[in-house]
């Protein structure tokens, strides 16, 4: 599990949140906006995922052919066939067609775990750090467990028990991005807690419910999203390992990790048409990936507006 928590980003995020309350909410999130607007690499990256979530959606208006019908006589045509522009699969079905309808699920399964684990070890964080004491101490012990096991074994392992699907492999994956998720959320949650304006609201007779509801989730949500905005891109890489190792979604259905691993017995006879579903996992975990570098940026107040 140690290769999914980075050390570096959490104490950068950490101290940039920490620093956040010395300003004005409107000017900070002013000055976020205004960093985000002068990125040009962010812009880009975020057009590009919005394109392929377009994709996904209209998948039925980009394409007449359908996903699942092949044609022995069509196998494996190459990029740039009339009719056929990205080429066709080993059973003759139209690639692109194949892609845009597997972006649905490819998505789908990169970003399902990390909202569960999101919601359920967000929850758990705030509360560790906020209590602290036995209660945090109980559920950071609980979650140290599961770092003794590398983020794809575990799945591999949860997947195995619990059998193939994208159900499954959604629910393995979750449990796998709960620990880090709990982690982050905890160490923000442990520096905001000690600020000054949640000591007065505490002195003031506010219920502990309150102050976290109304002034520690507004303080720690921007670190724990940029996080989970990092995560998505791992999610969608190890969702198709599991789909790729025959753990995760299963034939006939259109998943990157899935074609991938049928078209690698083509990779000698149409090595550009084998390699697009690769492409399209690089692409997209890429762009969620410099996605969550241009939001960590933006939110570090310690930069110049």
């Amino acid at each position: 599990m140690s290769d999914i928590a980075n050390p570096d980003a959490l104490a950068a995020l950490v101290s940039g949140q920490a620093a956040m309350p010395a300003q004005p909410a409107t000017g900070y999130w002013s000055a976020v906006w205004r960093r985000l607007r002068r990125d040009p690499v962010t812009i880009l990256v975020t057009l590009v995922m919005l394109a392929i979530v377009l994709m996904a959606v209209f998948a039925p208006w980009l394409t007449s052919y359908d996903p699942y019908a092949g044609s022995v006589l069509r196998r494996l045509k190459p990029i740039g066939t009339p009719g056929h522009w990205l080429g066709t699969d080993e059973t003759g079905r139209d690639l692109w067609t194949r892609l845009a309808y597997g972006a649905r699920l490819s998505l789908l399964a990169g970003i399902a775990p990390v909202l569960a684990a999101l919601m359920v070890g967000g929850l758990l964080g705030v509360v560790a750090g906020f209590m602290g004491g036995l209660v945090g101490t109980l559920i950071m012990r609980t979650m140290d467990v599961f770092y003794a096991f590398p983020s794809i074994l575990l799945a591999i392992a949860i997947c195995g028990l619990l059998g193939n699907g994208l159900t499954n492999s959604m629910i393995a994956l979750s449990v796998v991005f709960i620990p880090p998720m709990v982690r982050i959320a905890e160490t923000v949650t442990t520096q905001t807690r000690h600020l000054d304006f949640v000591e007065a609201a505490r002195a003031s007779g506010t219920t502990t419910l309150q102050i976290i509801r109304h002034h520690v989730l507004s303080n720690v949500l921007g670190p724990i999203l940029v996080y989970a905005t990092s995560l998505i891109s791992l999610s969608i890489i190890l969702s198709a390992g599991l789909s790729f190792l025959g753990l995760g979604v299963t034939p006939p259905e259109p998943e990157w990790g899935l074609m991938l691993n049928s078209l690698r017995q083509a990779i000698y006879v149409q090595p550009y048409v084998a390699a697009l579903p690769g492409l399209m996992i690089f692409i997209t975990s890429m762009c969620f990936n410099l996605m969550s570098d241009g939001f960590r940026s933006a939110m570090d107040v310690r930069l110049s507006k």
